[in-house]
């Protein structure tokens, strides 16, 4: 995990291995969120992680929580919040809303991951960062001024206030149903990650059913 005052190189990507559902102990691998965050639709479940684009463990952490994303199953949903726990971590929640707000969110989230950790492009640079979307065909002017935007503005302002609320001690993290904070920090691996999440699912499930 990437923490307010530590940043470790990220450690190999583990394969993706189906999981199966396992006892839970509160404080050890979850905690909970007191009180709970407000989720876009309290009908279905909600899965949200904190990420910088910056942090090595987010980035090996990624192949992996996007098979497992594919597995999700009806009713539940997941999404993303660029985590700001310091003013340097701002340029790049900045490009993740300016994506966003342009709809093109997939196209540049893996790239600009890739770009930072497997190229060492500074794009917390401005001007290195525009250079780099309009490589991938992005119009360079259009996500300038999305990037320079009050909206912009306002949804990184939002994320810092969302993470203070999340209690977060580092990235990456997930929030399960506004409720359950958990991380590879908390549960040992990548895999028991993944299978925590699936039980925190099926809890918040039977608490919507009652």
């Amino acid at each position: 995990m990437t923490s307010r005052r530590e940043f470790l190189f990220a450690a190999a990507t583990l394969p993706f291995i189906p999981l199966s559902a396992h006892a839970l102990t509160q404080g050890k691998e979850y905690a909970l969120v007191q009180p709970a965050l407000e989720t876009l639709d309290p009908k279905r479940v909600e899965v949200l992680e904190f990420f910088w684009y910056g942090c090595p463990h987010c980035f090996s952490l990624e192949p992996d929580l996007a098979a497992w994303v594919k597995t999700l199953p009806k009713g539940v949903y997941f999404r993303r919040i660029p985590a700001v726990f310091t003013p340097n971590w701002a340029p790049l929640a900045r490009a993740f809303y300016a994506a966003e707000l342009l709809g093109i969110t997939e196209k540049l989230h893996y790239d600009i991951f890739n770009a930072i950790h497997l190229s060492g492009q500074n794009l917390n640079n401005r001007e290195t960062l525009l250079g780099f979307v309009e490589k991938l065909g992005i119009n360079r002017k259009q996500f300038a001024q999305k990037l320079d935007s009050a909206e912009v503005t306002a949804r990184v302002e939002k994320s810092q206030r969302l993470g203070a609320a999340a209690q977060l001690q580092g990235v990456p993290a997930l929030v399960v149903d506004g409720k359950f904070q958990t991380s590879v920090t908390q549960t040992g691996s990548h895999e028991k990650l993944l299978a925590t999440l699936n039980e925190l699912i099926a809890q918040a499930q039977a608490g919507k059913k009652r």
